[in-house]
């Protein structure tokens, strides 16, 4: 396999449309699975899992702080008014750029969907579980 070209990685744009910001977030999630399967030989790629010391608990911990973090460091308390997807946040980088609300949320998804990962292989584990969807709940 191939390694990664020394390129920029590819991020969404901070403030960017709908379609900019899915695309890039799309582009952000296959060069990470590219990047971590490159340099690898027959054998690695065959490689299964082993131990490790993740576990669901520890996940929901990660991804509560994560929230919070996001929404205190980049959105800043500032209100989610009616002004859908491109209100932008509190917090500049930088360079002078304001993250939307579409990238923070966006962000968030990634973050979710690439833990989701690690909770499938630890659920299996666990008690044999398996699968993609959630059963429908009723409330």
């Amino acid at each position: 396999m191939t390694e990664i070209a020394a390129e920029p990685w590819p991020e969404p744009p901070l403030a960017g449309t709908e379609a900019a910001a899915v695309l890039g977030a799309l582009e952000r999630r296959r060069a990470t699975l590219a990047w971590k399967c490159s340099g690898l030989d027959a054998a690695g790629l065959r490689a299964t899992l082993g131990t490790s010391a993740i576990t669901l608990g520890g996940l929901l911990k990660h991804l509560a702080h994560v929230e919070d973090r996001h929404f205190a460091r980049l959105w800043c308390g500032t209100p989610v008014g009616e002004g859908g997807l491109d209100q932008l946040g509190a917090y500049t980088t930088r360079s002078g750029e304001r993250p939307n609300l579409r990238r923070v949320l966006l962000d968030l998804v990634e973050e979710y969907a690439r833990h989701a990962g690690h909770a499938d292989l630890i659920r299996e584990s666990v008690d044999g579980l398996t699968g993609e969807d959630p059963p429908r709940w009723t409330w």
